[in-house]
């Protein structure tokens, strides 16, 4: 191996500018998209559940809903502090969450999901 030391070396080279964008990368999060509320939303102050379970698990709610509304008639959800909702994505939820791609698509395409609710719901309008 005449050439040994110079593949070496090469392989060096090449596996550090492989691998530059992730050690260049590392440690550092994408920055969270900024939700915006419309002002229903900011005059309502609470959801149907505390903030905190809303944005890790307002999907597993809604999965929840669907399956109750659908397969047991169950429409109206009566929340933690005592308050009654009608289940409903298009009436419940979005009449405060009206704004599609300003509030629910960035957090989507923040963390890469593509939620199957718009196969049976009516894509919301925006509202100005």
């Amino acid at each position: 191996m005449y050439d040994g030391g110079k593949i070496i070396v090469g392989l060096i080279i090449g596996l550090g500018l492989l691998l530059s964008p992730f050690f260049y990368n590392a440690g550092k999060a994408a920055k969270a998209p900024e939700r915006e509320l419309t002002p229903k939303a900011k005059e309502a102050k609470a959801c149907v559940a505390p903030l905190s379970y809303m944005r890790e698990s307002h999907f597993t709610l809604l999965d929840e809903w669907r399956q109750t509304v659908v397969r047991d008639g169950e429409r109206y959800y009566k929340a933690s502090d005592g308050k009654t909702f009608y289940k409903s994505l298009q009436v419940t939820c979005l009449e405060c969450h009206s704004n599609y791609s300003k509030f629910c698509l960035q957090c989507h395409n923040y963390v890469d999901v593509a939620p199957y609710c718009w196969d049976c719901h009516i894509l919301p309008e925006e509202k100005k």
